[in-house]
């Protein structure tokens, strides 16, 4: 989802862009890595790869730690081998959620759940590799290329005449059309540390789940719910909101933007992304 986005970001600005799916390149396979990164020589490396399934880590975390923590960390030794800049993306749910205010970059970490650990471990794995780096934190990514919350519900509405949604639950929804270019900017400017970038302002899955019936023009009751009404394997911070504290971490427009301009290209014949 994010990794088609990246590539055509990155040659849309007439960058060579040698993008590998996950067919192509096992990111946890130390050696196939090395020749992967040799063969290349690029001048930045951008890790899109990552265990997603929340709740799933929970049972299998040794799995997801395989890809988040120690994959991530194979992807940015073999950069750094080859001299070139890593971005590592990363995710808001490093963070417990227990903060009054977004979370700042230098902010204490305290994931909750094992997705969150793995992806921790994997900030870390990708800073011991070495200083030519940047860590990004983003939340709640949706996009063309991968199923999404907003395909959730849009599929939900189509059977259902209500869902039920969280409400206690606050973050800022990030398309990936606004985030990849981002991270195309961090890679060019070689702007190392850690940075937040997802869209801007912030609300709850409730919220985030009634503005997509509104944008779609779709007919569905939105029900609030509390996270222990609807109960989860893996436990979320109720709120991640992320600060942008850098002057040279790049701004998203608005959640709601992102979220209009996906429904938008959603509806697109190819151009759009789907064929």
């Amino acid at each position: 989802m994010l990794g088609q986005d990246v590539v055509r970001a990155a040659e849309g600005r007439g960058h060579e862009v040698s993008g590998l799916a996950r067919g192509d390149l096992d990111i946890t396979d130390d050696a196939a890595v090395t020749r992967a990164v040799t063969a290349v020589r690029p001048e930045a490396v951008v890790n899109c790869a990552a265990w997603t399934d929340v709740d799933g880590a929970e049972s299998r975390e040794a799995a997801a730690l395989a890809v988040n923590g120690e994959g991530a960390g194979v992807v940015a030794r073999a950069a750094a081998q080859a001299g070139a800049f890593v971005v590592h993306v990363s995710t808001d749910y490093v963070f417990d959620g227990t903060a009054g205010a977004p979370y700042a970059e230098d902010a204490e970490t305290n994931p909750l759940s094992a997705y969150g650990r793995t992806k921790l471990a994997g900030e870390r794995a990708v800073a011991e590799a070495g200083e030519d780096h940047a860590i990004v934190r983003s939340s709640w990514l949706f996009g063309l290329a991968g199923p999404n919350f907003v395909e959730t519900m849009l599929r939900l509405a189509g059977e259902r005449d209500s869902v039920s949604v969280v409400c206690d639950q606050v973050g800022s929804p990030t398309w990936t059309g606004h985030l990849a270019p981002a991270l195309v900017s961090l890679a060019e400017d070689r702007a190392a540390g850690v940075h937040h970038v997802a869209g801007a302002g912030a609300g709850s899955w409730n919220a985030f789940a009634t503005e997509i019936f509104r944008r779609a023009g779709v007919s569905c009751e939105v029900v609030p719910a509390t996270t222990a009404e609807l109960s989860r394997p893996a436990p979320r911070p109720a709120f991640s909101v992320l600060g942008v504290t850098r002057p040279d971490t790049p701004r998203l427009p608005a959640w709601e933007d992102g979220l209009a301009a996906y429904l938008a290209a959603r509806e697109a014949p190819v151009a759009g992304g789907r064929s």
